[in-house]
């Protein structure tokens, strides 16, 4: 009903197309268009003018809009930032070119290491000193602060990163240096450490701050412009943005600190493979998301997917760890590779078939999008083998040209291989499923997990006509598809809690804990996130959930605990304590007897709660539903075309079963049941996919 305020509505730019979703009570609506990437926010604007003549509604009766985008990351990787400048203690110049101080590639005598953001001539050293227990060695030169500000401006710098030793513990130093800027030179922009990652590890906080500083000029303008544009369009709701630890933050804060925007996607999508999995009652999962640029993996136990506040952006070696840029903001962890609808196929040095991890992107596409685009693309592989109906593609928004996939195809792999289009296409396509299944058992076994006896749960606009063929090769009996799959990380900003996370460094040791020092600091800690998330949720209930690093003393390395709730008091602590063993074992397979337990940092997140989502019995009746076409689709098992039912998505019902070979089409994707599998759909209306001959599968 227009006029109501109360309908959702979720933007998530990628790197290829930009997915819109809009809720308005049970209805939904959503749109792919293509992404531009010169100016994101008019292909955003444009996707969002259709979805909202789709649902016949107007700016005016959007009562939220949620942003996710790959924009911060794309500038890390393609180091297309501000020119920043980074000012630091003395004798600290070149920490973030020292890094760890370890090859990353023992054996590589080639070997690069990534490349800092701030070139060494912008790195400026100013006198100043607090010891690692906070006590004044050195007082901050002003003097040198100005100097440093008359160099900074012979650079040409447009952003600075203020990174001092200890500064996560006596801050005062980088807030005088950041006062000081903001009288003498308020048209740059300002990082400061203390406030961007206030946290020991000089290197990983310096490189976080740095990033930070890196984008944060970018990033700023082009929220302001997109807040402009909604403002201009009529839009009067609040705009949120998704952040990489799955949950939202204000338009504010993100501006202020953008690098924690950095994998917003893909969080999107963590979080609705977690509702999908609470939904159907799937306690093991693996979730999927490919789209046009990434494949995302992630692993979700207990409903909830596996956290981190480590992350690496920029890599030189893929799927390499230690060869990118350490950023320390929350992130929900997953494993991202070069592997979507328009990553490109080629032959290496070795006449090897290798299939990206660059994409042809919106511009200029794969070559059947007919948009100039020269090079063979997943996509192009998949329209060869026919499994894309080519007037049906994006919602026939986007008209694919099959012969321009076919030539693209034989030009660059068909002719040198001495190989037919078909097979040459089946090539491309068994290559990336490959890549895409190591990267999945590698980030399984790195964890301790078995991916066999998972739950595959698979959206994204390529994902659906990959997963099966995925699925077979991690040896998992069950896909779910669930419904609006092509823009599953825009659904699943719809479905993010609003939320914030503060961290501290403070050193305690268990033996001798300051117990009223550290319940008021962590008070503190949960008053600045309720006043963050209280911008954004101003009647909304709130969680609190507070974690510690702690490790054995002596140790180089922490694993993260729940703390107890309320104040810490001596039981509490001993709770705390056999927490801490508890998880160690698990980690290690033993605990150390008699050894004291130390805290590095604390961790505290406040949010709007996430509900448990009711799950709806099965329908008592089936179906088997008529096909609405045939066609001739390459079969892996076959190598060889063979004919596959079409059946329309929008056409079945809770209940419908069917049998493989088949391809289910809707608007944003289609999903691809082989020979092997049968799908049925479930109560919820999502495809539940399972390998023929295996257990019964949750709904």
């Amino acid at each position: 009903m227009a006029g109501s305020n109360d309908a959702r509505l979720a933007v998530d730019i990628g790197g290829t197309f930009t997915d819109i979703a809009l809720e308005h009570g049970s209805k939904r609506f959503s749109k792919k268009v293509l992404t531009t990437p010169r100016a994101p926010e008019l292909g955003a604007m444009e996707g969002i003018g259709a979805v909202l003549a789709d649902a016949g509604l107007r700016p005016s009766d959007v009562g939220i809009l949620i942003h996710g985008t790959t924009l911060a990351t794309n500038a890390l990787i393609e180091r297309k930032g501000a020119v920043t400048a980074l000012i630091t203690t003395e004798g600290f110049r070149d920490t973030i070119e020292m890094a760890f101080e370890n090859r990353f590639e023992q054996y590589d005598v080639y070997m690069d290491r990534p490349t800092p953001l701030v070139p060494r001539h912008r790195r400026y050293t100013v006198a100043e000193r607090f010891s690692a227990r906070g006590q004044m060695i050195t007082p901050l030169d002003e003097a040198g602060v100005r100097a440093v500000i008359e160099k900074i401006d012979s650079a040409k710098a447009e952003s600075v990163a203020v990174c001092f030793l200890h500064s996560y513990l006596r801050p005062e130093h980088e807030l005088r240096v950041r006062d000081i800027f903001a009288k003498e030179r308020p048209d740059l922009s300002v990082s400061v450490s203390c406030e961007v990652s206030p946290e020991i590890r000089e290197y990983e906080r310096f490189s976080t701050t740095c990033a930070n500083a890196y984008i944060q000029p970018l990033m700023s303008r082009y929220l302001a412009r997109f807040d402009r544009l909604l403002q201009d369009g009529g839009f009067s709701c609040p705009l949120f943005l998704m952040t990489s630890g799955g949950g939202l933050t204000t338009l504010e804060n993100a501006m202020h600190l953008p690098v924690r925007l950095v994998e917003s996607g893909p969080a999107g999508g963590a979080i609705l493979a977690r509702q999908i999995a609470a939904e159907c009652g799937a306690e093991e999962v693996l979730s999927f998301d490919m789209g046009g640029t990434t494949a995302k993996i992630c692993l979700i136990d207990g409903y909830e997917p596996q956290r981190s506040r480590n992350f690496e952006v920029a890599r030189e070696f893929r799927n390499l760890k230690g060869s990118g840029l350490p950023l320390r903001i929350p992130v929900i962890e997953m494993v991202e590779i070069g592997a979507g609808g328009g990553s490109i196929a080629r032959i290496d040095r070795l006449d090897r078939i290798t299939v990206g991890p660059d994409s042809a992107g919106s511009e200029p596409g794969p070559a059947c999008y007919g948009r100039g685009g020269q090079n063979p693309t997943v996509t192009d592989a998949d329209v060869v083998m026919q499994r894309i109906d080519p007037a049906r593609f994006a919602g026939g928004k986007v008209k694919l040209e099959p012969a321009k996939a076919t030539a693209a195809v034989d030009a660059a792999i068909g002719k040198p291989m001495n190989m037919e289009s078909e097979l040459a296409a089946f090539a491309i396509s068994e290559i990336i499923d490959e890549g895409m299944a190591n990267a999945a058992r590698v980030h399984a076994i790195e964890r301790g997990k078995v991916v066999s006896r998972r739950t595959m749960i698979a959206f994204g606009g390529a994902a659906p006509l990959h997963t099966a063929r995925l699925a077979q090769r991690l040896g998992i009996d069950r896909v779910i598809v669930p419904t609006g799959a092509g823009v599953g990380s825009a659904i699943g900003f719809l479905r993010a809690p609003i939320s914030f996370e503060v961290v501290r460094s403070r050193y305690e040791r268990f033996g001798s804990f300051r117990f009223d020092e550290l319940n008021g600091l962590l008070r503190a800690m949960e008053s600045e996130a309720t006043t963050v998330v209280r911008a954004g949720a101003p009647k909304a209930s709130l969680v609190c959930h507070r974690t510690a690093d702690l490790r054995y003393v002596g140790q180089g390395h922490e694993i993260t605990v729940t703390l107890p709730q309320g104040d810490l008091d001596p039981s509490k602590l001993e709770q705390l304590r056999a927490s801490f063993e508890k998880v160690y074992l698990e980690h290690y397979g033993r605990i150390v007897p008699g050894l004291d337990v130390e805290a590095i940092n604390w961790m505290v997140t406040v949010s709007t709660p996430f509900g448990t989502p009711a799950r709806l019995a099965e329908p008592a009746e089936s179906r088997r539903p008529k096909a609405s076409a045939s066609r001739p689709v390459f079969d892996a098992d076959q190598s060889s075309f063979r004919d596959y039912a079409i059946h329309r998505r929008p056409d079945l019902r809770p209940g419908d079963k069917i049998t493989g070979p088949a391809i289910i089409v809707e608007d944003e994707t289609s999903t691809l049941v082989p020979p092997a599998f049968d799908v049925h759909m479930n109560a919820l209306g999502y495809l539940v996919l399972e390998r023929r001959g295996s257990e019964g599968a949750a709904t």
